[in-house]
């Protein structure tokens, strides 16, 4: 699935990070469905690879342990025995497909207030996955951020005062940035959110449900 009028992509500190492989399962996920809708974002990633395979060539051979080969096989055979889900929904980025039954219509939504509906996708305890449903025209309370928080657009579009994402598009918030995105009057909004620490609410409301709903 390729988005042509992207305009807002992930970070080349991030890309990196990705192509090494250091960042938790959830910034992972989304920045693989980012670059599945993404060609520019995409074609740096694998230059990326690349750019890694040239310097394992050069580090030389390392010594390996005897079990090594054992091990591998093992951890094949793990991955084997899970059946990956086929992608039903054509507008949903393929990555995302093991995450929510193979499509948005399996989603089992959450209700968090105002309409907005979420989705926690099971990640790694090192940072937090969910999909967001904002209704058309409904604004997501004030909020800022405690540390890192990417979110990309599935379905329709929002916007705040930073600028306007639409479907491809990704907004990288960090602790300077506060904003209250606001869906499309057009269109429910549909993003996949990913946060390496809560957020930091305004409102005494959205503070109080935080913990229950683990934002």
């Amino acid at each position: 699935m390729t988005t042509t009028m992207i305009k807002h992509h992930i970070p080349d500190d991030l890309l990196m990070r990705y192509a090494a492989g250091t960042l938790p399962e959830a910034f992972d996920l989304i920045i693989a469905a980012h670059i599945s809708m993404c060609d520019e974002c995409r074609a740096s990633a694998e230059s990326l690879d690349a750019i890694g395979g040239n310097l394992i060539d050069s580090c030389g051979t390392q010594a390996m342990s005897d079990d090594s080969f054992t091990r591998t096989l093992d951890l094949i055979g793990s991955d084997a025995s899970i059946p990956p889900r086929r992608n039903s929904d054509p507008s949903l980025p393929v990555p995302l497909a093991d995450y929510v039954g193979g499509s948005l219509a399996s989603v089992k939504w959450r209700p968090v207030g105002m309409g907005v509906k979420q989705a926690i996708l099971p990640t790694g305890p090192e940072a937090t996955a969910r999909l967001l449903f904002i209704p058309a025209g409904t604004a997501v309370p004030d909020h800022g951020h405690s540390g890192t928080e990417l979110t990309l657009v599935l379905q329709g579009a929002f916007e705040d005062a930073t600028a306007r994402f639409e479907k491809g598009d990704v907004e990288t918030a960090d602790a300077d940035l506060e904003h209250t995105p606001i869906a499309d009057i057009s269109e429910d909004c549909i993003c996949l959110a990913v946060t390496d620490a809560p957020l930091r609410f305004k409102g005494w409301l959205p503070r109080l449900a935080q913990p229950f709903l683990k934002i």
